[in-house]
């Protein structure tokens, strides 16, 4: 049934998802309410989380997760906070906004961007604040405060570098669910983070593309002492899902099996480019090879001290 319901929309969105047609958007948006229908008669099986993936606005799928998870924790409209969206194409909350017109705020620090979200969606439909702004663990409660005026039910972050130092300065517990990437590279052992330098870029720090981030296992542990819970990952292996535990994963979530942070970085993907910036599709060993020679710091050791990625993995 799951395959069924993925082909669906296979065969019709990356023909017309960026369609500027309302006719198309609305037969498209019938399909996926067709599709949710079939997919939520699922949501009671056993399974891990990544079962519940398909992809309609979202990058890798997680447009389906986020319908899990918000069906489970019974969010009639569900508000949202997402930093890092590029043009909005392709992002966690857009589904959201478009099948709930919900209240949000989405953050990126691309320029004219309001005006680059506008020519995907139709801004008129609900009730979305579009904040053109670079995000730093120095600004980002600043931010907060002044441009949300609601509870957060979901709350993601892909900024391609300082997301772990970011998420440390945030106030516990900040919404339901938060939604973040990390670096499979960097293994499931350790709590490895790049360093908190300013104006990190991950496409300056090294041209492999491949040095950003934390591993899972530094965001498990901030997490939890963030009042959060793992709850899993997508099947790319690169954005992780956390539940605020005030929602107890045995009340809403008993049907999840969490699968380990072995397999959880056990990655199905390969962005890594050469020096000239192309993609040459490093695999496993590779990948972190390239970048052995960068600084990262282990958490359980302290904040601040530095150590070539090839002394400590």
């Amino acid at each position: 049934m799951r395959n069924f319901i993925k082909k669906i929309y296979s065969k019709f969105l990356n023909l017309f998802k960026n369609s500027k047609s309302y006719s198309i958007q609305k037969v498209l948006m019938i399909l996926a309410n067709i599709a949710l229908l079939k997919s939520r008669k699922l949501y009671n099986e056993k399974s891990y989380l990544e079962d519940f993936e398909y992809k309609f606005y979202s990058q890798n799928g997680e447009d389906g997760i986020i319908d899990f998870i918000v069906k489970k924790l019974n969010l009639r409209k569900p508000t949202f906070v997402e930093i890092g969206v590029g043009d909005y194409s392709e992002a966690n909350t857009r589904f959201l906004y478009e099948t709930y017109y919900s209240k949000g705020l989405i953050i990126d620090n691309i320029k004219n961007f309001k005006e680059k979200v506008s020519n995907n969606i139709s801004l008129w439909r609900g009730n979305l604040n579009v904040l053109e702004k670079n995000i730093s663990p120095e600004n980002i409660n600043e931010i907060l405060n002044k441009n949300v005026n609601f509870d957060i039910d979901i709350f993601s972050i892909d900024i391609d570098g300082l997301d772990y130092w970011v998420l440390d300065q945030i106030k516990a517990k900040i919404s339901k669910v938060i939604i973040l990437e990390y670096n499979s590279i960097f293994g499931h052992e350790k709590e490895l983070v790049v360093p908190n330098l300013k104006n990190f870029d991950r496409t300056k720090a090294h041209y492999s593309n491949l040095y950003y981030g934390g591993s899972l296992k530094s965001y498990v542990s901030l997490m939890t002492k963030k009042g959060y819970y793992f709850l899993g990952v997508n099947r790319l292996r690169n954005n992780a899902f956390f539940i605020n535990d005030d929602f107890s994963k045995k009340k809403y979530f008993e049907n999840i099996d969490i699968m380990s942070l072995a397999d959880s970085t056990n990655s199905n993907f390969s962005e890594s480019r050469d020096e000239k910036g192309n993609l040459n599709y490093l695999k496993d060993d590779e990948k972190l090879k390239v970048i052995s020679n960068c600084d990262v710091v282990n958490l359980q050791i302290d904040k601040t001290s530095l150590y070539k990625i090839k002394d400590i993995i």
